[in-house]
């Protein structure tokens, strides 16, 4: 099962000036895609943009609740960070430098009959 860690960080509030961006939306796209390349740089893969409610203090005693962007990013937990769900390793398997011969069990007297009915041991004659 692949699991994910994710982050939130907050949206650009302002854009970027830069040369040949002239209007709001181009200075703002600029700022984004910064902000998402940055993070997919550190190996965040971004999911979505959310406007979340937020209280916040407004003069000595009141509140007053705002809209905040988020950006929401995650990405693929690793497993050596996190052992108890990763997988036991496969057993190494080695070759015998000569056959071994298969011996039969050998059954001695101290031992009760093998019985066709689990859990049942049936009476030697």
């Amino acid at each position: 099962m692949v699991r994910f860690e994710y982050k939130a960080v907050p949206a650009p509030a302002r854009g970027i000036k830069a040369k040949g961006l002239k209007t709001l939306g181009d200075r703002f796209a600029l700022a984004m895609t910064e902000a998402l390349n940055d993070h997919a740089n550190e190996g965040w893969e971004f999911v979505r943009v959310e406007t979340l409610p937020c209280e916040s203090r407004k003069g000595l005693t009141g509140t007053q609740i705002t809209d905040q962007p988020i950006i929401v990013f995650r990405r693929i937990k690793h497993a050596a960070a996190h052992p108890q769900t990763s997988e036991a390793p496969l057993p190494t398997l080695t070759l015998a430098a000569q056959p071994v011969a298969a011996q039969a069990p050998s059954a001695s007297r101290s031992d009760p009959p093998i019985s066709r009915i689990p859990g049942r041991v049936e009476p030697t004659p």
